[in-house]
């Protein structure tokens, strides 16, 4: 029997083990370590400063000096004599401008991935609003809006209609507010609806006109349903963003007249100015958890339907 002479080198005096406990550890380890910089950022940016606003919730509070009262911020804010009108005004706003997203952006999509010759143009065109400034976007419209010099109702005396101070009216202030929202916001739930348009392969409209079917029976049992993820998109950002605005409310109207636009956050921003911090903290966490409490079902709701779809 021959017995080879060069045998490969060798790392220890007996057999081959398996990896030991600590090296396996390790491996297991290695894919949570990818995630340790991003973890460190949302700590910092959103945990430690969530956590500071719980705290400072309970005090009343300067840049230099705090005493803590307990859960007396929360019910003096909830005493507040405007919070009910602002609490529907807010829930009015968030309801009107993501139900118009989401119907606007949806025809806007469709369209846009038609065959039209000035396609890119005109996507360009209903983004660019959503690339402007909020403020700005605020104070032009304002000035469009004036009941007397404004562009608006100069534009609808043309036509023989009269127009009416929209944002000093207290029928239509918010309203005039919201649409404007919708103006500007439209464009990014339009973009949405593209990318989900466009990632419907081809092949089911195909077989929808090998059928006879037309346009509607296109959009009908085709576009509509498997467009439902980017609809549910819209609908959570939408919404969201619509619970927390402020700055294009502020700069339009500053909750006026009256009270009458005003918001759980304009509310917020008016207790602040007022020099009462500790209040409006309190303020802020519980519009924190509004927002939870309102978008985590609806989520938990519309990604139950998505599945089931």
């Amino acid at each position: 029997m021959v017995t080879s002479q060069h045998a490969g080198p060798r790392t220890g005096s007996g057999p081959a083990r398996a990896p030991g406990r600590a090296s396996r550890r390790r491996d297991a380890a290695y894919p949570y370590a990818l995630y340790l910089p991003a973890a460190v950022v949302f700590g910092v940016v959103f945990l430690v400063p969530t956590a500071m606003a719980f705290y400072f919730a309970l005090t009343r509070w300067t840049l230099f000096d705090s005493t803590f009262v307990g859960l007396d911020n929360f019910r003096d804010f909830l005493a507040e004599q405007n919070l009910s009108i602002g609490f529907g005004n807010t829930l009015f706003y968030a309801v009107l401008t993501s139900g118009l997203k989401v119907v606007l952006g949806l025809l806007l999509g469709v369209l846009l991935t038609s065959r039209l010759r000035l396609r890119g143009f005109l996507r360009s065109v209903v983004f660019f609003p959503t690339l402007v400034s909020t403020v700005a976007v605020g104070i032009t419209f304002s000035m469009l809006l004036k009941p007397d010099t404004g562009l608006v109702n100069e534009a609808l005396a043309v036509v023989g209609v009269d127009g009416r101070d929209w944002l000093g009216d207290a029928t239509t202030a918010l309203l005039s507010v919201a649409l404007v929202d919708v103006w500007k916001g439209v464009g990014l739930a339009t973009v949405i609806y593209i990318a989900g348009i466009m990632s419907i392969p081809a092949e089911y409209y195909q077989a929808v006109a090998v059928d006879g079917g037309g346009a509607w029976h296109r959009f009908r049992h085709i576009t509509l349903p498997l467009s439902r993820p980017a609809t549910y998109s819209v609908i959570i950002l939408s919404f969201i963003g619509g619970l927390r605005s402020f700055d294009l409310i502020w700069t339009m109207t500053r909750g006026g007249p009256g009270f009458t636009s005003d918001t759980i956050a304009s509310i917020i921003y008016k207790q602040y100015q007022a020099g009462f911090f500790g209040l409006s903290t309190a303020g802020n966490v519980l519009l924190f958890l509004v927002v939870t409490v309102i978008a985590v079902p609806l989520n938990h709701f519309l990604g139950k339907r998505q599945v089931a779809a």
